[in-house]
């Protein structure tokens, strides 16, 4: 516990700024329903980008803040009690304890980027029946 404490203190002092086209970003080839990319991280937060191609179930995180921007595709969200079209360009604020899910509406998979704070390691996800 004593070495990830360390780690995750000194991590900001590795990072580095980046600069990446999200167009060269590909799922791929073959994938089930999620495909999910690490593309920046330190302490205080962690980027993805994200495929999806059917839907992302029910599930709320407990200790997390979630944007998410639309790259590709077109779907039907479900944040809080709303539920809403997105598609291409749209951005969503996901706050901490706010059940969200999305389906997937268009032929082509969803393409998001995922940025959360803090770091997300995939262990604040509760999954909502």
């Amino acid at each position: 516990m004593k070495n990830l404490f360390l780690l995750l203190l000194l991590l900001p002092l590795f990072a580095s700024a980046q600069n990446l086209s999200l167009d060269t970003i590909k799922a791929p080839s073959v994938f089930d329903n999620i495909y999910s990319r690490v593309i920046a991280s330190d302490s205080l937060s962690s980027s993805f980008v994200i495929f999806i191609k059917k839907e992302v179930k029910k599930h709320k995180h407990a200790t997390h803040t979630e944007n998410v921007y639309i790259v590709e595709g077109e779907g039907e969200m479900l944040l809080g009690d709303n539920t809403f079209k997105v598609k291409k360009g749209d951005f969503i604020f996901i706050p901490m304890n706010t059940v969200h899910s999305i389906k997937v509406t268009s032929s082509i998979p969803l393409k998001v980027v995922s940025v959360q704070s803090p770091y997300f390691d995939g262990k604040d996800r509760t999954w909502i029946d």
